[in-house]
């Protein structure tokens, strides 16, 4: 493809000015405005106010065992179909930057859900593609095992805007968190 030079604008010649000033007739200057102020920045929504009011200092510091034996094995994963497993890698990695969080902590399995729902459609919305979901280890769960991170692997996986989802790395929370890559807006 051969691309076309551009060539510099040429000057109006005399005649040129003289007929464009009588077609227009005659003009008044205008006195530079005032650029419009800017729009007010919304204000901050603290998202666990509440749960970091209730929080017990050092509460997780009294454990009858030790939490990192629970980091084996539990990790989360999901590829959707028809996308490279490098991908999946990636994010294992940690290679996409994390653009927002939410912590889910405190919550209950309705209010986890909808917050989950609330929070993915706000990243979608925004145009973010890398998020973090903090559901916890479930440490004070019954025999059921981890209830809200049961429930975030249900959720992830039925939605159509998450390509893939992976516990964080031991920095991001480990396996009580999942970082999520979501599909780009079309």
């Amino acid at each position: 493809m051969c691309a076309m030079k551009r060539r510099p604008p040429t000057e109006p010649s005399d005649e040129d000015a003289r007929l464009f000033r009588e077609a227009v007739g005659r003009v008044r200057t205008l006195q530079p405005a005032d650029a419009p102020p800017a729009a007010p920045k919304p204000a901050p929504e603290p998202r666990m106010l509440e749960a970091d009011e209730a929080a017990v200092p050092g509460e997780l510091l009294d454990l009858a065992f030790d939490p990192a034996l629970l980091e084996v094995g539990e990790e989360l994963s999901y590829l959707r179909d028809g996308y490279p497993p490098k991908l999946l890698k990636a994010l294992k990695r940690g290679q996409y930057s994390v653009q927002d969080d939410i912590d889910l902590h405190q919550m209950n399995a309705a209010a986890a859900q909808a917050s989950i729902a609330d929070f993915l459609a706000e990243a979608r919305r925004r145009g973010l593609r890398c998020v973090r979901i903090v559901h916890g280890k479930g440490l004070r769960s019954q025999a059921g095992g981890p209830v809200l991170k049961a429930l975030t692997d249900r959720l992830l996986r039925r939605r159509d805007d998450v390509v893939a989802f992976a516990s964080a790395r031991p920095m991001q929370g480990g396996t009580g968190a999942v970082v999520v890559l979501l599909r780009p807006p079309r």
